[in-house]
């Protein structure tokens, strides 16, 4: 079993609910309004359904649905993945509420959760088919995805070869149509980055001409200030050096009287050790200085070039280094755009890792469409369509698709001797619906979910096809955990297990329960079932003989 026990506070029109289910087949019915519905809407919410403001209840701060499954392997390892701690000897444990504003938090086993991760554990957990599951055999995506859930095919390699099959088709058909501008560009880039070529300029070339202009165009200027100096510092007679040199001999000779003094002499021994050491630098600057008029020529016939190249492309200077080489990367990537034939390579080899992938899940699918159509024909016999026929069809694209070379169709034939036509074509909202139903039977068994629910699936049928119907869903609840929603007793009779919404109205407003039933109660909703608000002796007695088969005879579906 899976679905093991489920909690309700202030949902719609749930006080609070405690309820317990087992296993095997468990009927759930009620009179109409009841709110036999409310249980599956709280299932999907704490399952990640979209959820608003208007399941809280009236009057309540918000609505609270616990629910507690059996924790098997699969689901085990599906929450080491997902970085939720579990035990095999533990239950899972999934919570969700929404507020009086609608605003939705849950959790995993007391661990926050998004509702995207509860949708993606609810797949391992619950199967719901709905009362209107048939209006999804109309749809082209449904019918090909039933289809190849039973051949087990996934459409996640396909659908990345795909992927890159239209990046590279994409490519390769824009680089045809630009070829003249690309072309027209490419040529451009060439003799901009050929008149740039002539110059070579290096990074920070231009700051360093600049220095060496300054420098070199300053020349005398700077010799001049440079000799001054010097004479200023080594003049025989009023050099400052001299002078320095003076005014500590007159200290130091007075020192020993007063001990202040020899300060002051540290200090002019200081500044007497950096003047001189200015001066034999000023010496040496001097000796490594002088006038280059060629040299000056030379710098300003290379900043001329930087300068006309700067003006003809409307750069600053300083950018021409940077610029040429913005140029050279687009010319490669043109080169590369334009290079069609690795294009045209990089295409058919995409092209040829889908039909690939096209060609597995084409056999996949060609292997079994057969096999389902016979399942679902056989299913169709015990459910009022005897000599009734499905087909499914595979029809070949005229251009192949994310989902494959052909097109998936149901076709089915509801009486003997009839032409199979599509399912959107049958006419009987019936017929529909067992067709549906026998659908969600066969494929019950394919998935992992260890619950299956089927919310008024049997609409439309009744007599001995609801009968059948219900000994269906009995052999489904001997493998796996079934919960049916019915307004049909042939259904209910059937079951391992009956639930009774009911709803009452106090003081405080209108409520729904829900209520596990025994033996004489059992009798009692059956015979309502069958015969209204008023209960006779004969429904009741109706009811007893229904219920006394406990164990019908299995039916090959």
């Amino acid at each position: 079993m899976s679905l093991q026990h489920i909690v309700l506070r202030d949902f719609v029109i749930v006080r609070a609910l405690d309820l317990d289910l087992s296993t095997g087949f468990t009927a759930l019915t009620g009179e109409t309004g009841a709110g036999k519905s409310i249980l599956i809407d709280a299932l999907q919410l704490v399952l990640g359904s979209r959820a608003d403001a208007g399941v809280v209840r009236e009057g309540a701060a918000r609505a609270e649905i616990c629910a507690e499954f059996e924790l098997t392997a699969a689901v085990q390892d599906w929450l080491q993945t997902e970085g939720f701690q579990a035990e095999l000897s533990d239950n899972l444990l999934l919570k969700r509420t929404i507020d009086h504003q609608g605003k939705s938090r849950a959790w995993i086993n007391a661990s926050p959760a998004t509702a995207t991760q509860l949708r993606a554990l609810g797949d391992l957990l619950i199967d719901i088919h709905g009362q209107h599951a048939w209006q999804s055999l109309t749809r082209a995506d449904a019918v090909r995805g039933l289809l190849d859930a039973y051949a087990g095919v996934s459409l996640q390699a396909l659908e990345h070869t795909w992927s890159q099959w239209r990046i590279a088709s994409d490519a390769l058909h824009q680089a045809r149509n630009a070829q003249a501008t690309l072309q027209e560009e490419r040529e451009r880039l060439m003799w901009q980055i050929s008149e740039v070529d002539k110059l070579a300029p290096a990074a920070d070339e231009w700051e360093e001409l600049n220095t060496q202009h300054s420098r070199l165009s300053n020349a005398q200027a700077l010799i001049d200030a440079a000799q001054a100096a010097l004479s200023a510092l080594e003049d025989d007679d009023s050099g400052a050096v001299r002078q320095l040199n003076a005014a500590q001999h007159h200290l130091q000779e007075q020192a020993h009287v007063d001990p202040e003094l020899a300060t002051w002499v540290d200090v002019l021994a200081s500044s007497i050790a950096q003047a001189s050491d200015v001066a034999h630098s000023l010496n040496a600057y001097l000796n490594h200085t002088e006038l280059d008029p060629e040299g000056l020529q030379s710098l300003d016939e290379r900043m001329a070039l930087w300068m006309s190249l700067a003006r003809r492309f409307k750069r600053p200077p300083e950018e021409l280094p940077a610029l040429h080489q913005e140029w050279r990367n687009r010319l490669s990537q043109l080169n590369a755009a334009v290079d069609l034939q690795a294009l045209e390579a990089s295409e058919q080899l995409a092209a040829k890792a889908y039909q690939v992938e096209a060609k597995k899940v084409s056999k996949m699918r060609t292997h079994a469409a057969p096999q389902l159509a016979q399942a679902i024909t056989q299913a169709m016999q015990g459910l009022g369509m005897q000599g009734g026929r499905f087909e499914v069809q595979l029809q070949a694209h005229d251009q192949p698709s994310a989902s494959g070379l052909e097109a998936v169709s149901f076709l089915v034939a509801g009486h003997p001797g009839s032409t199979p036509r599509p399912v959107s074509k049958v006419a009987s909202g019936g017929e529909l619906s067992r067709i549906a139903l026998a659908i969600a039977v066969t494929t019950s068994e394919l998935g992992t979910a260890q619950t299956l629910i089927f919310d008024e699936v049997d609409s439309g049928v009744g007599g001995a096809v609801a009968e059948t119907v219900g000994r269906l869903m009995k052999q489904l609840g001997r493998d796996r955990q079934v919960l049916a929603v019915t307004h049909l007793p042939q259904v209910a009779a059937c079951a391992d297990h009956h639930l009774v919404v009911s709803k009452q109205s106090d003081a405080n407003g209108t409520a729904s329960q829900v209520q596990a039933i025994d033996a004489q109660q059992r009798v009692a909703e059956i015979a309502r079932m069958l015969g209204g608000e008023k209960i006779s002796d004969t429904t009741l007695a109706h009811a007893r003989e229904m219920l006394s088969n406990p164990s019908p005879k299995a039916i090959q579906a």
